[in-house]
This record gives C-alpha cells, structure tokens and sequence, in this order.
C-alpha cells in the first residue's frame, strides 16, 4: 500500500474548518492515509482485519464484507481528493494526544455509515519519501529550469541589442520591450515565494 501511495499525488483539502493536504490509497486489502497540514504529518495504515473490527464498533447495523466497506470508503475520499466532495458526505477533524482524529459521516445501503480514521504521526523515513525527497528535486529541478530561462532571456536581449545596432526597427511598437533585469526578477520571484509560503486555506 505504502509503495502505491508514492504514486499518488497531494490534494488540498478541507476537513470542517480546517485546511489540510492529502493522500490516500485504499485497496480490497486495506488503506493508507497521509495527512499533513505543513507543520505536522500524520498516518493510518490499516488492514482488512483493522477495518472489519472498526466497523463492527461505529457501524452496528451494517453486516456488509470488509470489501464492501473499503470500497465505500474509497468512493467517499476519492471525490473528495480529487477536488468533488460529495455533498451529502461530512468531514470534520481534531487533533487528539500526539495524533489526529478524522471522522467521516456518510450513508451505506440506505443506512448511516460512520468512520474514524486514527491517525499518528508519520514516521521520519515515510515523510522524507512522500514530502522532503520530491520537494527537493521538483526545486533543483526549478532551480535548473530558471538559470536555462534567464540564459535564453539574456542572450534574446543581447541579439534584438544587436539588431537595434545594426538600424533594425520594430515594426508595431506595442512589442517592444525592456530588457530583462535578473536582479530584479529574482527579488521578486522570493517576495512571491514568502508569502505563498502557507498551508492551503478552505
């Protein structure tokens, strides 16, 4: 599950009031949830036996299979992460003694269906796979794309110099432009940066 969970992308979503991002994975075997609202990140990894006993305990009126209860849960989630919440399914969340409690509200065959996801915290290798490892190549990888950007702009601005030189003229002045100021694009670039620096609002 953890393995396949790698392939999922982040989503922003909302739980009740609380703006979080999120990834799932659920399969006949199970599910996986990692949960972070960028100072902290949790996790629920539980297996078929986990989620039958569970739901025995919230979900009393139910004798549905395992499968069955999986299933419902991946057609409540994935709307949800896939930015199509489900308006007759409820979310909300609390943070409860070193974890985080998810509870979900929804209806099964006619009947209200109830879940908890219990979540701890994520263990220091499972956050450097999902989070620290791909933030930092997605950066270098920007970081490369940038410097290639600024050489091509540079070396346009010295050519279309060149041509001005030379007596070439721009035939509609509306495309003229300023010559490009990497100084200037880079403060600005890490202005924009700081202040987008902060968890997903709902």
């Amino acid at each position: 599950l953890e393995s396949s969970l790698l392939t999922q992308p982040w989503a922003s979503v909302c739980f009740g009031e609380s703006a979080f991002l999120a990834k799932a994975c659920f399969r006949d075997t199970g599910y996986i949830l990692l949960i972070s609202d960028l100072s902290g990140v949790w996790y629920e990894s539980a297996d078929a036996e986990a989620v039958g006993q569970r739901s025995k305990e919230l979900n009393k009126r139910l004798t549905v299979h395992v499968s069955s209860f999986l299933h419902h849960l991946c057609k409540l989630m994935c709307p949800l992460l896939a930015g199509q919440p489900d308006a007759t399914t409820s979310f909300s969340c609390h943070h409860t003694a070193g974890g985080l409690s998810l509870h979900v509200k929804s209806e099964l065959s006619g009947l209200p269906f109830y879940w908890d996801f219990h979540c701890c915290p994520a263990p220091m290798e499972m956050v450097s796979c999902h989070l620290v490892r791909p933030l930092i190549r997605i950066s270098l990888a920007l970081q490369y794309q940038v410097q290639e950007l600024t050489s091509l702009l540079l070396q346009k601005d010295a050519e279309i110099e060149d041509y001005r030189e030379s007596g070439a003229a721009l035939s509609r002045d509306r495309l003229r432009t300023e010559p490009f100021q990497e100084k200037t694009f880079q403060q600005n670039f890490m202005a924009e940066v700081r202040s987008s620096a902060s968890p997903p609002s709902c």
